[in-house]
């Protein structure tokens, strides 16, 4: 039966298209398919302008922090998917970072299922200005919110300024330095600070259990790693300051 099959095709019959879509194994509506020519979309010049706005008061806003920022601050109901397109067609979005090839150690992510339950902790280096040079920031951040629960800015960085961002912390969740929920972590790098004899007790005051991550594994401390870049990036970066107090 192939073999008249292929005799009938070779010959250039006309065989039905209804045979030969049996044959083959075809659908018919694939053999009538017809590619049609899609037309461009124009571009809606008026959210390019807003979108515009939006990255000259935030240059390093991605599609959806752009999309966020219309929808939640602005309350423009437009579609993410709207807002990708128009900014890839103008040439705004953000270049990506390169994919390096050096192996990384399994580790937990610093995420929580709730809140309270751990807490991520890390300093950086801010540039005040020539009166301070400069200073450590030190953020404490809820691992199941997000949010910024203290923080503190010193020109050293020292055990005591880890303290007061942690105590700062404290209070504002709890309203006293010891009040914290039986369980709740603190999360944060192999640095000398929190290594510390002085930050070691003081943790054990509050009844907080400390947690280190892995050397070398900054990934394992993602949250407050990205709230400083983006601390760095939208605040720090861009502007001037003159002192500390400043």
């Amino acid at each position: 039966m192939n073999a008249v099959r292929g005799a009938l095709l070779n010959e250039g019959r006309d065989v039905p298209v209804v045979k030969l879509c049996r044959w083959l194994g075809v659908p018919r509506s694939t053999a009538y398919y017809q590619p049609r020519q899609r037309k461009a979309r124009p571009l809606d010049e008026a959210l390019a302008l807003v979108i515009f706005a939006v990255l000259q008061a935030f240059p390093t806003f991605g599609i959806r922090r752009v999309w966020a920022y219309l929808r939640f601050r602005l309350k423009w109901r437009v579609n993410r998917k709207r807002v990708a397109r128009l900014m890839r067609a103008k040439g705004w979005t953000l270049k990506q970072r390169r994919v390096g090839g050096r192996p990384r150690t399994d580790g937990s992510r610093s995420v929580a299922e709730r809140p309270d339950e751990r807490w991520a902790t890390d300093i950086a280096l801010v540039f005040c200005g020539a009166a301070d040079g400069w200073c450590s920031f030190v953020p404490v951040v809820d691992c199941c919110t997000r949010q910024v629960l203290g923080w503190e800015l010193a020109p050293t960085a020292r055990a005591k300024t880890a303290e007061r961002a942690l105590e700062a912390a404290l209070l504002s969740r709890f309203g006293t330095t010891r009040g914290a929920p039986e369980g709740l972590t603190i999360r944060h790098d192999n640095g000398l600070v929190f290594g510390s004899r002085l930050y070691r007790a003081v943790t054990r005051d509050y009844a907080l259990r400390q947690e280190f991550i892995t050397p070398y594994t900054p990934q394992q401390n993602g949250l407050v790693e990205r709230f400083i870049r983006s601390f760095k990036e939208e605040c720090a970066w861009q502007h001037n300051f003159g002192s500390l107090a400043a």
